[in-house]
């Protein structure tokens, strides 16, 4: 699953990266790094870009560098903690 597929309202947590060079830097220097949570806050009018909050900060990223975030769900850790 990608950032891209996640609706406003979700959070989930990154587990990779798929791109590569300049744009994969700039992800990382934005700090959209791997086992960072992330919560979409909302999408632009046209759907593009999308509004994300990582900690304290707001980052908007557009759609083609968010398919490139491969992400897992919370809720998917808290059910597999909860049967361990």
């Amino acid at each position: 699953m990608s950032l891209n597929d996640i609706r406003p309202g979700g959070r989930v947590r990154i587990r990779r990266h798929l791109s590569t060079g300049a744009i994969r830097q700039r992800l990382l220097d934005l700090g959209l790094m791997p086992n960072v949570i992330v919560t979409v806050v909302r999408s632009a009018p046209l759907n593009d870009p999308i509004e994300l909050k990582l900690d304290a900060s707001n980052v908007s990223l557009r759609r083609t560098e968010a398919r490139t975030i491969e992400v897992s769900p919370l809720e998917a850790e808290t059910a597999e903690s909860d049967h361990a």
